[in-house]
């Protein structure tokens, strides 16, 4: 039969070994080391042409519970208002950086580029679905596009 002191120690022993495997198969944090994507660019001036309403890629896809950086680049040929809200609704914004200020918030409804500019925005999908984005007020020229989240 085993003392109360060696009934102590294993049991001090096994509450170790439970908390470090869970560490072990903790994911950690999930914002860390973002996949960087292929910028958002919004108009486009070439030396043959000037695209106002330019908008490329128009799709993307991601994993739930990975970690992203999205740029979104303005051309300033144009004022230019990204939207996405039930996207917004969807992700969890670690922050956005823009004009070398970083914002962290809860929440983001919409990028407004009055000039030529760029945003960044750093996120982790949280629900999945197919969601739209596009350019306020020009949808009807093609600034469309979507994200899908599985």
């Amino acid at each position: 039969m085993l003392s109360k002191k060696h009934l102590g120690v294993k049991s001090l022993l096994a509450a170790m070994a439970i908390s470090v495997s869970g560490l072990a198969w903790s994911a950690g944090d999930l914002t860390q080391r973002p996949e960087r994507l292929e910028p958002i660019q919004l108009g486009k001036l070439t030396d043959t042409e000037l695209l106002d309403y330019f908008m490329e890629p128009k799709e993307f896809t991601f994993e739930t519970g990975k970690s992203y950086r999205l740029k979104i680049q303005a051309s300033g040929l144009k004022e230019y208002a990204f939207q996405a809200p039930k996207f917004f609704e969807s992700i969890y914004i670690r922050k956005v950086e823009a004009g070398g200020v970083e914002i962290k918030g809860v929440g983001l409804s919409e990028l407004e580029f009055e000039d030529k500019g760029e945003a960044e925005i750093f996120f982790v999908p949280i629900r999945p679905g197919e969601f739209p984005f596009y350019i306020k007020g020009h949808e009807e020229r093609g600034m469309t596009g979507v994200f899908k989240v599985e």
